[in-house]
């Protein structure tokens, strides 16, 4: 989960954060898929922690028989 700052001006109620009432200067943790949601208010919401980068999947190479090969 990423971290915000909430910077506005008086306590407000955050629906996506289960109508959470979010205080000056109080820091909270969002969903990391929201977090540019947040970040792009900056008169609202500072960041704090940004997402953790998502971790890449592992690929293995499907073995494939050549062109022409009934095997």
């Amino acid at each position: 989960m990423a971290r915000v700052r909430y910077v506005g001006p008086e306590p407000v109620t955050v629906p996506e954060l289960g109508n959470r009432t979010v205080q000056l200067d109080e820091i909270v943790e969002v969903p990391d898929d929201r977090f540019d949601g947040y970040v792009c208010q900056p008169q609202t919401w500072e960041a704090i922690e940004e997402p953790k980068a998502a971790t890449p999947l592992k690929k293995t190479a499907a073995k494939t028989a050549p062109k022409g090969s009934d095997d």
